[in-house]
């Protein structure tokens, strides 16, 4: 299997991406499944509006490989010492697509207007830019009211889409046209949705990186079928599917075939990581030992080969590994994949108090199952099976997504769960929320349902959230996830991965990064 970061070796982007290998011309057929409702990012963070959209709309940088800051709309910027100014020195010569130029009164209005009103996380990870000021058209400077280390990477076109103040001023943003007919500044054209067959986008001719695109044209096809959809890739029919429109259990096949190259690279951004929480207000599971326990005796790797088909890797505490080129990541934490995991859990759950009865259990406990399919049922079962080695009985319960989540994070009826939630460019983002205590939130979803509270670890991400010493930052988040694997609300199980299928006729996928399919593919192009 061919990881595509691995086979080229050096960074690549917009500023360092060879020209001279290109060539131009062709379409792109793109498999999205399942087909988005609309085509508003600034709406809705939906996988499959950010991997159609983004082919429309832009933000004011882009993300690079190592998740390096790289310019987008913005060709330059600076930082004020104190970290509260941020100005942004924007392109020259951007036009929306319907002619009309892009300036710095879009940034303003598309920020302060759109995004942290209506956006779903913009509300909280633009609530710290308090105004943007235009001193004129190619600049926009915005005023902070704290230091926010974690804004820079937060605006890329996927998060933080710029729209056009011409087209949005005076009307309702959840009602604009523009949610079905898509008018941005990137490199393709919104031409027709023909809803449940396809989009179709065309090259943008006036599109202000020289000579890009490439493509002449992508039309991303929505089909229902999984096994069509496998077989429209074999049959060449469609030469890209992402977050595994081809089913993993296909990919194996498929890539044995001399045309078809397989990646797990392009998920960097979202980071998810699959776990096993706990409500750390119930029995058994008040005792961190009993959570440490559950952490020795489930076989990470076991789980990846067995369930995950082999995608994946053990993941080793609350922020993915994939953060190591930002320095925010370390493995310094207990490590519960050791030899004698199990008898080390045996142990723990001796000293916590529960010793094997004379029925032969030490006690019984019902797992919630996450019901997003197949993967998650089989867990389940081997959650069962593992625990039952150490006289844990377990008992499964499978309801559909609505009531799981009510009874996880509305009534906190339930022991244990298992789940995965995206980590994000940056912990604060996408880290934070499960651990915080202020987001212990009733009715909220994707939040701290654990009901988990540390003083100590509240106090390290209050003050990462600020820091903007990366070495300091570092330093609080390694303390951070030390404390949060000791106490182990959640056993980290594995950093899941997402695999794209493509035709090896499209190239330069590697210039996509960890935004990966939620890039403007501005610079992929496809052999002639």
């Amino acid at each position: 299997m061919k990881t595509l970061l691995a086979a080229v070796g050096v960074a690549v982007g917009l500023a360092v991406t060879p020209v001279a290998a290109q060539e131009s011309g062709g379409t792109l057929v793109m498999v999205v499944q399942p087909e988005p409702p609309n085509l508003a990012p600034y709406l809705s963070t939906s996988g499959p509006i950010g991997q159609v959209a983004s082919k429309v709309y832009e933000g004011l940088i882009t993300v690079g490989p190592d998740f390096k800051i790289m310019p987008g709309l913005a060709k330059s910027w600076e930082v004020s010492d104190d970290g509260l100014t941020i100005t942004f020195h924007l392109q020259e010569g951007v036009k929306w697509h319907d002619g009309e130029p892009f300036t710095s009164a879009d940034v303003q209005y598309g920020i302060m207007d759109v995004l942290r009103e209506i956006h779903p996380r913009g509300g909280s990870t633009l609530k710290v830019i308090e105004s943007v000021d235009t001193p004129d058209d190619m600049t926009a400077v915005f005023h902070l009211a704290e230091p926010a280390p974690y804004l820079m990477v937060a605006l890329n076109g996927y998060e933080s889409p710029i729209v056009a103040k011409h087209l949005f001023e005076g009307g309702n943003p959840r009602e604009n046209e523009t949610a079905n007919k898509p008018i941005g500044t990137g490199p393709f054209k919104f031409v027709e949705w023909k809803k449940g067959q396809y989009v179709r986008f065309d090259k943008n001719e006036d599109y202000w990186q020289d000579g890009k695109p490439y493509l002449d044209r992508i039309v991303v096809r929505f089909i229902a079928d999984a096994a069509t959809r496998t077989a429209a890739v074999e049959s060449e029919e469609v030469q890209y599917g992402a977050f595994g429109a081809v089913p993993y259990f296909d990919v194996e096949r498929l890539s044995q075939l001399p045309y078809i190259d397989v990646t797990t690279e392009g998920y960097g951004y979202i980071a998810p990581i699959m776990q096993v929480q706990f409500n750390t207000e119930v029995k058994p599971f008040d005792d961190p030992k009993v959570r440490q326990a559950i952490a020795y005796a489930l076989d990470r790797q076991f789980v990846i080969d067995n369930i995950w088909f082999g995608f994946g890797k053990p993941a080793t505490g609350p922020i993915s590994s994939l953060f190591k080129p930002t320095g925010l990541y370390t493995d310094e934490v207990i490590d519960f994949t050791v030899d004698d995991r199990m008898e080390k859990a045996a142990a723990l759950l001796d000293e916590a108090g529960y010793p094997v009865g004379s029925d032969g259990v030490r006690f019984t406990v019902t797992h919630d199952i996450t019901p997003y399919g197949e993967e998650w049922s089989r867990l389940g079962e081997y959650v069962k099976q593992a625990l039952g080695q150490l006289d844990i009985a377990v008992d499964l319960r499978y309801e559909d997504v609505a009531t799981w989540l009510k009874r996880v994070y509305t009534d906190y009826d339930y022991q244990f769960s298992s789940n995965f939630l995206y980590g994000l460019p940056d912990p604060v983002l996408g880290v934070h929320r499960q651990f915080h205590s202020n987001q212990i939130r009733p009715g909220t979803v994707f939040v701290n349902g654990m009901k988990w509270s540390s003083p100590r670890t509240d106090e390290l991400m209050d003050a990462a959230t600020t820091e903007t010493d990366p070495e300091k930052r570092a330093a609080l988040y390694k303390e951070f996830q030390q404390l949060v694997v000791e106490a182990s609300p959640i056993v980290f199980m594995h950093e899941m991965e997402f695999v794209t299928v493509y035709n090896d006729m499209v190239k330069n996928l590697e210039s996509t990064g960890p935004l990966g399919v939620y890039t403007n593919f501005a610079d992929v192009w496809m052999e002639q």
